[in-house]
């Protein structure tokens, strides 16, 4: 467990800037699906989101393990199924639940088994 926070320590700025990315990115692609490709106001709106949420993961990468990181983005996924579920109003079955515990214990598990440099 002390090496859990350990990694969490040392990986905490990154991790919070993939955290906001996913968010940013998971927006940017709501706004894509609501402008159905005609209403160009969210298509541009849509672009801005995920072209910030893009710079964001690039300035995370350097306050992070790449190895922690980059798994982490895939909270994008689960933001976009709950986006998904919330405001579009789709179904969400129990094999989507399941994969995102998994998908949530994998990052719980990556994000904490990162080498510390004491221990390297």
């Amino acid at each position: 467990m002390n090496t859990f926070f350990k990694s969490f320590k040392k990986n905490y700025k990154g991790i919070i800037l993939i955290l906001f990315s996913s968010v940013l990115v998971s927006l940017g692609q709501l706004f894509w699906k609501l402008s159905g490709s005609t209403n160009l106001w969210l298509l541009c709106d849509g672009f801005f989101f995920y072209g910030v949420g893009t710079v964001c993961m690039i300035i995370a990468f350097r306050f992070g393990s790449f190895s922690v990181l980059h798994p982490m983005l895939c909270t994008s996924y689960i933001l976009s199924l709950l986006i998904g579920y919330f405001v579009l109003h789709e179904y969400i079955g129990w094999l989507k639940v399941i994969g995102i515990f998994f998908m949530i214990t994998g990052i719980v598990f990556i994000g904490g088994g990162d080498v510390t440099d004491e221990a390297a």
